[in-house]
């Protein structure tokens, strides 16, 4: 449901990337199917909670709550995978560790949240993503038709970056579960073929 556009599977002979591989990253992501399927969850939320009472209730008021959370999930992407990585010459991919115990992997992952890799190599404080994040998020103030609290505000933040710290935990993790499940499809499907 959800495709892999910025996963490195590894970070042996690092290359940086050009600003316009930034910013297909951030087109990539911002245009697929499971980018707008998970608009469509969150303006479900929303709207199941009344989040955001100006958009109102029925059909019209979830083609806004979705309008909404999309345009969240776009703007979110091209701050902290094109614009932000670009000036600020940080590395917008995930570099998957692909090996060692579970919980350190789990770390790491959900780490590169906050720091990430330098255009020149080395590790620094991810401010494309934190700062990406927080300028859609301060963007975002235009189209909530109810105004939003600092409190709002950081919820929404704290809901961008648990987002992408999911998603890094199922990059890290997701080709692992593919491969037991083939393997064990593959197993059946050859016990079937001897009886």
């Amino acid at each position: 449901i959800i495709r892999n556009f910025r996963t490195s599977p590894t970070l042996d002979l690092y290359e940086p990337i050009s600003p316009g591989e930034k910013f297909k990253i951030a087109r990539l992501d911002s245009f697929d199917r499971g980018t707008v399927l998970l608009a469509a969850a969150f303006a479900g939320q929303s709207q199941l909670s009344n989040d955001n009472r100006a958009f109102g209730q029925g059909l019209q008021g979830y083609a806004q709550y979705f309008g909404a959370a999309y345009a969240d999930f776009v703007i979110g992407n091209y701050m902290a995978e094109g614009i932000f990585p670009t000036i600020l010459h940080q590395d917008p991919r995930y570099f998957r560790r692909g090996k060692g115990r579970g919980l350190a992997r789990l770390g790491y992952s959900m780490g590169q949240i906050f720091w990430t890799h330098q255009d020149s190599g080395r590790t620094n404080f991810n401010f494309s993503e934190v700062v990406g994040n927080s300028t859609a998020v301060a963007i975002s103030n235009i189209y909530y038709k109810d105004g939003r609290t600092a409190h709002d505000a950081v919820t929404s933040l704290g809901v961008q970056l648990g987002v992408d710290m999911a998603t890094n935990i199922l990059k890290e993790f997701w080709p692992d579960f593919d491969q037991k499940v083939r393997r064990k499809h593959s197993d059946d499907a050859d016990a079937a073929s001897h009886k």
